[in-house]
């Protein structure tokens, strides 16, 4: 399966609303993560991130990134 680096976009004021641009498609991981680094370190805009996806296709990917997740459950010991 192959990893796909996404710029998403997502507004203050519409938690809900990610947008969502396919930058390149990946055999490897070390190779897809080397971009997101780059990119990462050149700088992100208000707002945005860079995202690695491992899927079967495109549309599985964003499919993921579009999940609403429910903020994980600190345990005491984790504070």
């Amino acid at each position: 399966m192959p990893y796909y680096l996404f710029k998403v976009t997502q507004s203050d004021e519409l938690e809900l609303v990610k947008q969502l641009d396919l930058i390149d498609r990946f055999d490897a991981f070390r190779d897809a993560g080397k971009v997101a680094k780059k990119l990462r370190a050149e700088g992100v805009e208000e707002g945005s991130s860079y995202k690695v996806m491992f899927a079967e296709s495109q549309l599985s990917a964003e499919e993921q990134l579009l999940e609403k997740r429910e903020p994980p459950i600190l345990m005491e010991h984790e504070r």
